[in-house]
């Protein structure tokens, strides 16, 4: 699993800070999460190739987390795109997109599709053999999600040696993988478990920004592996969440010391402060794994 950091500070770009976006590359899948101003300049700066994406995940329509979409739409038809583009967002945001692309008479030569979401419950976006995608509904000031990303598990991998010991024919191997005994010819059968080796971890993965500190989101994202949540103030600067309906540091930490997650990475950052660092000093008070996100920041998982 890799994650690639576009923009994770709050409000406007500035010149060395970008607005809300990332990558999430997860079992052959390239998901972008988000799309804030300046989306697609920081996808070319990353290398991170256009044509893999076919899925985008909108958390809510704020201008810092969805301005950067219309301009990424219009790219793809201008770099031939033929392919479906799945958009998953808010009700409004069709209504939103496709006005700039009847204003300007740019209609798309590539299948864009909307599904839009008013569920205030967790709901399945995406399913195949390999990965789910879920809604985690938040609490903002308007109808936002976060985005909880999951493998399904791997197949058990072949004991080689074990499998020769017993001199089982290859045409058994994929049943095998797939956790089924083996009978062998004199009547015997062999367990999976000794046939096999397990697979690495299914890996899990929280996407929560933005949103006031909120505790019963602890049932959903229990023991996933890593959380990105929100951090837009220091508790010094308390009364702006409130204000906000945001999170502070100390609130994320809280939050991802309830989950018992593995790691938390804090963004969304309030411009107003001269060092992110802060975040994570608050942070750590409350929970030992903290990580910052920085914009052009790659986790490898």
């Amino acid at each position: 699993m890799k994650l690639s950091i576009l923009g994770c500070y709050a409000a406007t770009p500035r010149t060395l800070t970008n607005p809300t976006s990332q990558v999430l590359e997860i079992r052959n899948h390239m998901f972008l999460i988000d799309c804030g101003e300046g989306t697609q300049v920081q996808l070319r700066k990353n290398r991170i190739k256009f044509s893999r994406i076919n899925h985008i995940f909108i958390s809510h329509l704020h201008g810092d987390h969805f301005f950067g979409l219309p301009g990424l739409i219009s790219t793809f038809r201008l770099l031939g795109r033929d392919k479906e583009m799945h958009i998953y967002g808010p009700k409004g945001i069709k209504e939103a997109i496709t006005l700039l692309l009847k204003l300007g008479d740019s209609w798309t030569n590539y299948p864009l599709i909307f599904h839009e979401l008013t569920s205030k419950e967790p709901t399945i976006l995406f399913e195949d053999d390999k990965v789910t995608v879920e809604t985690i509904p938040l609490n903002h000031r308007v109808y936002t999600n976060g985005f909880l990303f999951r493998e399904k598990p791997l197949e058990r991998k072949l004991n080689i040696e074990a499998v020769r010991a017993f001199k089982i024919d290859k045409a058994h191997f994929r049943n095998i993988k797939g956790g089924e005994d083996v009978p062998l010819d004199d009547g015997r059968t062999i367990p999976n478990g000794k046939l096999t080796l397990d697979p690495p971890k299914s890996m899990s993965y929280a996407y929560c920004s933005d949103t006031q500190f909120k505790p019963d989101l602890k049932e959903q994202i229990m023991g996933v592996d890593i959380l990105y949540h929100e951090a837009t103030f220091l508790e010094t600067e308390k009364h702006l969440s409130v204000k906000t309906k945001h999170a502070t540091a100390k609130e994320a930490a809280t939050m991802a010391k309830m989950a018992k997650v593995g790691k938390l990475i804090l963004g969304h950052y309030s411009t107003r402060y001269k060092s992110i660092d802060l975040f994570k000093e608050e942070a750590e008070e409350i929970f030992e794994n903290v990580e910052l996100a920085r914009d052009g920041r790659i986790f490898q998982f």
